[in-house]
């Protein structure tokens, strides 16, 4: 029960801090004078500045003041023409964006010689989100691994959205005999035993 009771004051007074930011001192226990022992250019780059901070100016009231004014103004301590002007005594400037403040003092000679602040507040950071399905996008063609010269060709697929067809037989192939070849010597042989065959045939007859 008591460790219930300790986590939920724990997450309060988190939240208050995260809610409400923390409230800073300018200038330390020496307040916005012209010559703090810290100088305000070391004094705020040792800390950081969130949305809804505050920083708590104590000055001597009636004979300063603390102006927000722009940058050019800031850079020629220029009082003429500020955002915001505090002159109580005591007074409370709250951040509510990220990005630099500039603060002079409204007395333009101690201006000069220092009493300024540059004050750059950090940005809120949001968890990054995850893309969702929708955003991812499928590699295009040209982008796809190309096989190497040397691989070998890719075996034949099949259509399987139209009707297969029985692969082609090639044509038969007609084998013909070789035309008979004559021989000279075996024609003249044939010749010559028809002739004296019928020569002897003859001559016998005669006889």
């Amino acid at each position: 029960m008591a460790a219930q009771i300790y986590t939920s004051l724990v997450l309060i007074i988190l939240l208050a801090v995260f809610t409400n930011g923390y409230q800073l001192n300018v200038g330390g226990k020496d307040g916005w004078v012209v010559n703090p022992s810290e100088s305000y250019t070391h004094w705020a780059q040792r800390l950081r500045f969130r949305v809804n901070d505050t920083l708590l100016f104590k000055y001597e009231k009636g004979t300063d003041s603390v102006l927000e004014v722009n940058k050019e103004d800031f850079d020629n301590c220029n009082t003429n023409n500020p955002e915001v002007k505090m002159e109580g005594g005591v007074s409370i400037f709250k951040f509510d964006r990220s990005g630099p403040f500039y603060f002079i003092t409204g007395n333009k000679t101690n201006c000069y010689r220092g009493q300024k602040l540059v004050i750059v507040v950090l940005a809120v950071r949001t968890p990054p989100h995850a893309p969702s399905p929708s955003t991812r996008h499928a590699p295009s063609p040209s982008s796809a691994a190309k096989p190497p010269a040397n691989a070998p060709a890719p075996a034949p697929t099949t259509d399987i959205d139209g009707p297969s067809h029985p692969p082609v037989a090639p044509p038969p192939h007609h084998s013909f005999a070789s035309p008979p070849t004559f021989t000279p010597s075996v024609v003249l042989v044939s010749t010559a035993s028809l002739v004296l065959s019928l020569g002897f045939g003859g001559f016998i007859v005669s006889s």
